[in-house]
């Protein structure tokens, strides 16, 4: 069988593969003393709130279960645009906001309407492979920048503008972003914006983990700045719904009808239980909730960066957001006698019996001695998981 090229070019996303490995080990030792510590995915450990739960529920006994529009429940929609209104003094039309089946199928339509077979989209290296993916799936070139420390493993307008070619269409950044936890500040968004825009280039930003900036200073919506932005957003990190696979997007105006057509045509609808469940996400006592799971994991990045520092693992910038670590494990690898976070990674999952993710999957730039930890899982997780670090690297 032939496999288009297409498909070949897409690499696989190692974060899944380590998983498969991590939790083969995990059943083995399941019954030890030391069962697997999993801080390899991404995934809050917090599951949606019980007015989320009885509004889907609610929807099945009623059977609220059709299709609806493919930009999703009018109603859903408007609380949206409530929440940007009350959590961000941002006026963000319900008419510009089209609901996704995740930030996944966001991004995919966004690319599909916006890019062109060879057109090259700059993005920061390091950044989450699935998003050059979406590029590549719509045939175009993710251009890969790398980032240091200083920059915050963020993009600049200098090295947007100097990166700037003939094929450019734009560009796609993430704030905060995975791996890092990083965001970028406002006033270099909007100077990377202006580069865009004097080019003729779009903006898009992931802006999946939003809800959980932990720093004033960049907890703030890139739709701030300009209508022309475009923003992907999801239900799965700051709303911990994972599963349930429903995010959205905000477009310009023009540019909804576009999207409109391509999800009628490759996504039917998102689901409509998701949806209808969605909307007591935004009633105040699952509003309130989100908020105490916002400090909790707060709380878990002010316990566990400080600790993975001691031991020599170095979190060279303090994330102001999601819930990552992205750790330079280059002496803790001379320690174990290991070359590479890829090694490391297996390492200490076979000896520790803690799961992280090694770097390659999130680009080239000094990735191989980086590790990402996840910090969505609780704090005793992550107390024994530093334990058994500690006495390792010891």
């Amino acid at each position: 069988m032939k496999i288009s090229g297409r498909a070949q070019r897409i690499e696989p996303f190692y974060v899944m593969e380590v998983a498969k490995a991590a939790s083969a080990m995990a059943r083995e030792v399941a019954h030890s003393n030391a069962p697997m510590i999993f801080l390899n995915i991404g995934e809050p450990d917090f599951t949606a709130p019980p007015g989320v739960q009885e509004a889907a529920v609610r929807a099945i006994h009623e059977g609220a279960t059709q299709y609806t529009q493919a930009t999703g429940l009018q109603a859903l929609r408007e609380r949206i645009s409530g929440w940007y209104r009350e959590r961000f003094n941002v006026d963000v039309p319900a008419s510009r906001i089209v609901i996704t089946a995740g930030a996944s199928a966001a991004l995919q339509l966004a690319c599909l309407a916006l890019i062109e077979a060879g057109d090259e989209i700059l993005m920061p290296d390091p950044s989450y492979p699935c998003n050059r993916h979406f590029v590549s799936a719509a045939e175009g070139k993710a251009v890969l920048i790398p980032t240091t420390a200083q920059e915050r493993f963020q993009l600049s307008a200098d090295k947007v503008a100097a990166a700037w070619g003939p094929k450019t269409r734009g560009v796609l950044l993430a704030s905060p972003s995975n791996p890092t936890g990083t965001s970028i500040h406002p006033d270099e968004l909007r100077r990377i914006h202006a580069v865009a825009q004097r080019r003729g280039g779009i903006t898009m930003i992931d802006e999946i983990y939003l809800g959980l900036s932990h720093e004033a200073a960049f907890g703030q919506t890139a739709l701030a700045l300009d209508d022309q932005i475009i923003s992907i957003n999801s239900f799965s990190k700051y709303f911990n719904m994972t599963g349930w696979r429903l995010g959205w997007m905000v477009v310009p105006e023009a540019l909804v009808p576009v999207v409109e057509r391509l999800a009628q045509n490759l996504f039917i609808c998102p689901s409509t239980v998701s949806q209808h469940a969605a909307l007591a996400c935004f009633e105040p006592a699952s509003l309130a909730e989100y908020e105490r799971r916002r400090a909790e994991f707060r709380a878990r990045r002010d316990y566990f960066i400080p600790a993975l520092n001691a031991m020599g693992l170095t979190v060279p910038v303090m994330p102001d957001g999601a819930f990552y670590a992205w750790a330079d494990c280059t002496a803790a690898c001379e320690r174990l006698g290991v070359s590479g976070s890829w090694d490391f990674a297996f390492e200490i999952m076979k000896r520790a019996h803690v799961a992280v993710t090694p770097g390659r999957d999130f680009g080239a730039a000094d990735t191989a001695r980086f590790v990402r930890f996840s910090t969505a899982s609780s704090m005793a997780q992550l107390q024994a998981a530093v334990e058994r670090l500690r006495t390792l690297l010891a």
